[in-house]
C-alpha cells in the first residue's frame, strides 16, 4: 500500500491513547537478586523465542494455533439498491491441533446457515472487541477434531451497508455518471466486513480464480462502469471511459517498470499485472492487491511524475504479496522492504542519485516530522517492531513503517555493499515465498545467511533500529547531489526581502524534478518562523500553484499556507487547528462524509472528535 503524504497526515496515535505499564520490582535476597541479574540478560532473548514459538495476532481473533484455512471459495451477488453483497464463502480448513471449534472473524456480517463437510454445523457470534467486532464460532462434528483433519466450512451470509471494507458510489459520484460503482479496501483488518475468515496476515489461502495463496487483506471486488487499454501483453489499465486514454498514457511505462523489479527480486508469478483507477474517494495512493492494484486518479498528473507509487505497488508482488509480516506489529517487512525495491527500480530506470535523493526526500520530509511531530521521539509507534494489544492497526500506520524500515534496509546496504546486498535481497524473498514471518524469523535468516560476516551486522545496531523508539541509532549516507539545488531555491526565497522577491525567476523551478519541488515546499513548510504573505502570493503567482496537477506539490503547499495562515488556502484545506475555521471544518465533513470512503470517514472523524452517523 502506497500512504500519499495527505494520508499520513491523519494516521497518527496520541501518546494519551497509549497504556505503559512499569515492570515490578523483585525481591532483594541475595539469591533472588542473583536470578534477577540473570534473568534480566537472557530475558529479551527469551521473549523473542516465545514470540517465535507462539502463533499469536492481538488483532483476530481466529483460533490460528489450532487451524488453518487452505483455500476459499467465494461467491457474491452485487446488490447496489441494498448496498450489500449476498452469498457464500467455502473455506477449506486443516486441524493443526486437536479442536472442537474453528473460530473465524466477523464484522457486520448476517451468517444464515454453516455446515461442515455438507452436514448443519451449530455456530454462535459473539461480540469482542470495538474494532476487532466479532468471533464467529463454528462446532465441529465429534469425528472432525482429530489434529490433521481437512474439512470444507460454508458459510451462507451476507454483508451489511455498513462493510467499512466496501464503498458504494451513486452514478452521480462517479467520474462519467454512467453506473453505479463498488470498490474495496480490506486492508489491514477489514477482510472480515465482507467475508468470515482468518483475518491475519500470518493466514494464506488460495482462492477460487488463480491458485497463488494470498492473505485476507489482499482480497479485493471492483464493479462499475470500466474500459480497458492493454499496456504490454501482460499489464493493463481499467477506468471509466472518460479518463481511461488519460491513465493509459500515465502508466504507460508500467511494463518497463515490471521488468525491471523482475531483475532486482526474481520473476513475477502473479500472471498478469493490470491496474483499476479508481473514483477520487479510495484513500490511499494505491493498494497492492495481486493482478488487480488499485490507484488513485491523482496520480494522473498529466507529467508521468507520480509513477513511482507503481514502482511501489509492483515491488509489492515481492514484498507483502510474496514475502508477508505475520501480523501488522511487523508491517514494516512489507513496507520497509517495498520502498526499497521502489527506489532501486528508479534508480535503475533514472539514476543512482535519484534513488538516493528519494531516500533523503524521506529521511528528511517524512521520518523526521512523523517522529518529532506527529508522534515524540520515546512514543512507542515510532518503533519498527510494535505492539499492537488494545490497538486498532488502522491507527498505527505511519511513515514510520516505510521510511524507518528502508532507512535501515540502506544501512545494511551500505555497510555490507549493493552488490552483496541484492544477492541477499532475492535469498531472502526465495527462502520466505508463500510465507508469513515476523522481524525475529526475519533476523536469524539475515544472520545465518551472513555467517561469516556478523561483525558488519552488529556495527549496524541491528536491535537499535528494531526495538527503539525515535530516530533511527545513525543515518545513512546519503549522496545530496540533487538536493544542493532544492537547498539553493529554498534559501533564495527565505532570504529575499518584500522588494528582491520580485526579482525571484521560475527557471531554477521548473527545471526540477517533480520530487525536487515537493521537497522545495517541504522545507519551505518545516521553517520557522513562518514565511511572510507576499512570499506566499509570488509563489503562487510565479509557480501557477492553482493549476498544478500534482498532488503531491499541492499537499506540501497547502500546509505551508495553513502554517503560515494565509487565508486564500481555505477553500482547498481542513483547518481544525485554525480556530477562525474549525466551525467550518467540521461541518464541510459532516456534510460530505457521506460520500467520503468509509476508512477515512472513520480516521477524519476520530480526529476531529464527531461520533460516525
Amino acid at each position: 500500500m502506497n500512504l500519499s503524504r495527505h494520508a499520513l497526515s491523519y494516521l497518527w496515535l496520541g501518546s494519551e491513547k497509549m497504556e505503559i505499564r512499569s515492570a515490578q520490582r523483585l525481591p532483594r535476597s541475595s539469591y533472588v537478586a542473583q536470578t534477577a541479574r540473570w534473568l534480566r540478560s537472557w530475558l529479551p532473548k527469551l521473549m523473542q523465542l516465545q514470540e517465535k514459538e507462539r502463533p499469536r495476532d492481538p488483532c483476530s481473533a481466529a483460533n490460528i494455533e489450532h487451524a488453518t484455512i487452505t483455500h476459499m471459495a467465494i461467491k457474491w451477488d452485487v446488490h447496489f439498491l441494498l448496498q450489500m453483497l449476498d452469498g457464500s464463502v467455502s473455506l477449506h480448513v486443516k486441524l493443526l491441533k486437536e479442536s472442537t471449534h474453528v473460530i473465524l472473524d466477523a464484522r457486520d456480517l448476517y451468517v444464515r446457515s454453516v455446515t461442515v463437510d455438507g452436514i448443519d454445523a451449530e455456530f454462535s457470534i459473539t461480540p469482542w472487541h470495538t474494532f476487532r467486532a466479532s468471533k464467529l464460532s463454528i462446532a465441529l462434528p465429534e469425528e472432525k477434531t482429530a489434529e490433521g483433519t481437512e474439512t470444507v466450512i460454508h458459510i451462507v451470509y451476507s454483508t451489511s451497508a455498513a462493510a467499512s471494507a466496501l464503498q458504494w458510489l451513486k452514478k452521480e459520484q462517479t467520474t462519467d455518471d454512467k453506473a453505479p460503482y463498488l470498490f474495496s479496501q480490506c486492508q489491514p483488518i477489514h477482510a472480515r466486513s465482507v467475508v468470515p475468515c482468518m483475518d491475519t496476515p500470518s493466514v494464506k489461502q488460495t482462492y477460487e480464480a488463480e491458485p497463488v495463496a494470498v492473505p485476507s487483506y489482499l482480497l479485493a471486488i471492483v464493479v462499475g462502469a470500466l474500459e480497458k487499454r492493454e499496456i504490454s501483453p501482460r499489464c493493463a489499465i481499467w477506468a471509466e471511459p472518460s479518463i481511461v486514454e488519460k491513465a493509459l498514457w500515465e502508466f504507460e511505462e508500467t511494463e518497463q517498470i515490471l521488468s525491471c523489479a523482475e531483475s532486482i527480486c526474481g520473476p513475477y508469478v502473479w500472471g498478469r499485472y493490470d491496474m483499476v483507477c479508481l473514483p477520487a474517494t479510495f484513500p490511499y495512493g494505491g493498494m497492492e492487491n495481486p493482478c488487480l492494484t488499485f490507484v488513485t486518479p491523482t496520480l494522473i498528473a498529466g507529467d508521468r511524475s507520480l509513477v513511482s507509487v507503481v514502482a511501489h505497488e509492483i515491488a509489492h508482488s515481492w514484498s507483502g504479496n510474496l514475502v508477508t509480516n505475520s501480523t501488522w506489529e511487523h508491517f514494516w517487512l512489507n513496507e520497509g522492504f517495498t520502498v526499497c525495491i521502489e527506489r532501486k527500480i528508479c534508480g535503475r530506470l533514472v539514476s543512482e542519485s535519484y534513488r538516493q535523493f528519494m531516500s533523503l526526500n524521506g529521511w528528511r520530509g517524512d521520518l523526521v516530522p512523523t517522529i518529532n511531530e506527529h508522534f515524540h521521539p520515546t512514543h512507542p509507534l515510532t518503533k519498527l517492531v510494535q505492539e499492537h494489544k488494545d490497538i486498532d492497526p488502522e491507527m498505527t500506520f505511519s511513515s514510520i513503517h516505510y521510511e524507518k524500515g528502508s532507512a535501515f534496509l540502506l544501512a545494511l546496504e551500505q555497510a555490507l555493499g549493493t552488490e552483496v546486498f541484492e544477492k541477499y535481497l532475492r535469498a531472502y524473498i526465495a527462502e520466505f515465498s508463500h510465507k508469513a514471518i515476523d522481524s525475529h524469523t526475519w533476523r536469524e535468516h539475515l544472520y545465518n545467511y551472513f555467517d561469516d560476516r556478523k561483525d558488519v551486522l552488529d556495527s549496524v545496531n541491528i536491535d537499535a533500529w528494531l526495538f527503539e523508539a525515535g530516530m533511527p541509532p545513525a543515518k545513512p549516507e546519503y549522496d545530496d547531489t540533487m538536493v544542493v539545488e532544492c537547498d539553493k531555491l529554498v534559501k533564495e526565497w527565505i532570504d529575499a526581502d518584500e522588494k528582491s522577491v520580485k526579482s525571484i525567476t521560475s527557471e531554477a523551478y521548473l527545471s526540477m524534478k517533480p520530487l525536487q519541488r515537493i521537497e522545495c515546499f517541504s522545507q519551505l513548510w518545516q521553517h520557522d518562523p513562518p514565511l511572510p504573505h507576499y512570499k506566499l502570493e509570488a509563489l503562487d503567482r510565479l509557480y501557477s500553484l492553482e493549476e498544478c496537477g500534482n498532488f503531491e506539490i499541492q499537499l506540501q503547499w497547502i500546509q505551508l499556507c495553513i502554517k503560515c495562515r494565509w487565508e486564500p488556502i481555505v477553500p482547498r484545506a481542513a483547518l481544525t487547528g485554525w480556530p477562525d475555521f474549525a466551525d467550518e471544518a467540521r461541518g464541510n465533513f459532516v456534510r460530505t462524509r457521506m460520500t467520503m470512503h468509509p476508512i477515512t470517514a472513520e480516521i477524519v472523524g476520530e480526529e476531529l472528535n464527531i461520533k460516525a452517523a
